[in-house]
């Protein structure tokens, strides 16, 4: 297979050390192409037998993810490539790779304990960290310790602190840091908004004068459903009719998700995707060369004066960012706004 996008190195380091062991991390910037161009390398590989296993965080990610597998192979999904997510399975008895989210791996360890048709496990943007990809790493590596010496066991990342997961992993665990992504040019405002200062209508501005001083799509992250909005409004008496406003959270039915990753036949129009942190990582919303940054998130956080969580929007931490701006430089090289 000739690879397309610019992990070469990854893939030699990381054939090398599955050849003589059987755990590994990988840390590479985003949009290099871990979570397409390595499992895919894993098909040729003599070292994996069985299926090849994908842990995604999100199930819009999971479904994208399978989708553009597929179509490197030039197949449709469902055929090598397949995804199985909630309510929804495109596997067949020739499928090697399936991604799948996290709550299905812990299902699939529960009705087959030893995984005999899994020849490896690759968990995917490793960092967001949640208690079922912690609970489906520690099964997995159970299972490899106890009834399956022979399973590979992969963790990927952009921003992860390595060091503490290569040590779960094993002791000698190799972690491979390498690729290339397309260069993203960063642009800060002159002086930080304050949240009482008509952060969101400074916010509607900026996205306007990125539409008007770059080219391609442009993604927007925001906090939650009731900023996208609010902007979305601002927005459409300010854009062009050229521009083609999609909003994309959680809440949104999953059909009108799947719906932005189609590209745009009409070359005129541009995307302007308004989106929470769902379209942070694993993600390529075709088109896409711009990302402007509100710098917030929102989060479920646990009260103990009342035993119950509650979500606060808060700045969004170093890491956070990087994945963020990383969405603009997947497909050619863009620019980043941070507000």
């Amino acid at each position: 297979m000739k690879y397309l996008l610019p992990i070469h190195d990854v893939i030699k380091q990381f054939q090398e050390a599955i050849s003589v062991g059987n755990r590994a991390v990988i840390v590479a910037p985003p949009g290099a192409g871990k979570t397409t161009i390595v499992p895919l390398s894993l098909l040729e590989s003599p070292n994996v037998n069985g299926q090849i296993i994908i842990l995604e965080p999100r199930r819009l990610a999971a479904r994208a993810a399978a989708s553009q597998m597929a179509s490197l192979l030039n197949e449709k999904v469902g055929e090598t490539v397949g995804f199985q997510i909630k309510g929804l399975n495109k596997v067949s008895k020739q499928t090697r790779i399936v991604v799948v989210t996290e709550g299905i791996l812990i299902r699939m360890i529960q009705s087959d304990q030893s995984l005999s048709k899994v020849g490896c496990i690759i968990f995917d943007e490793f960092h967001e960290r949640s208690i079922n990809a912690d609970l489906g790493l520690a099964l997995s590596l159970q299972v490899a310790e106890v009834l399956r010496n022979d399973l590979k066991i992969l963790v990927m990342s952009a921003t992860l602190d390595v060091a503490p997961v290569s040590k779960i992993l094993d002791t000698n665990a190799p972690i491979i840091s390498d690729g290339r992504a397309y260069k993203v040019k960063c642009n800060y405002l002159s002086r930080p908004k304050s949240k009482n200062d008509n952060l969101w209508e400074n916010f509607s501005e900026l996205v306007y004068d990125a539409f008007k001083m770059t080219d391609g799509g442009i993604l927007a992250f925001l906090p939650g459903e009731a900023e996208i909005r609010t902007i979305e409004k601002l927005l459409k008496k300010k854009l062009p009719q050229t521009a083609l406003i999609m909003p994309l959270y959680g809440s949104l039915p999953f059909e009108q998700q799947t719906k932005i990753l189609e590209p745009l036949e009409n070359k005129i129009l541009r995307k302007v995707v308004l989106s929470t942190s769902i379209a942070e990582t694993s993600l390529t919303i075709p088109g896409i060369r711009v990302v402007v940054d509100s710098g917030y998130t929102r989060r479920a956080l646990y009260d103990p004066s009342s035993g119950m969580s509650r979500l606060i929007t808060q700045k969004i931490s170093k890491a956070e960012a990087k994945q963020r701006m990383g969405r603009a430089g997947r497909i050619a090289e863009g620019w980043c706004y941070r507000y």
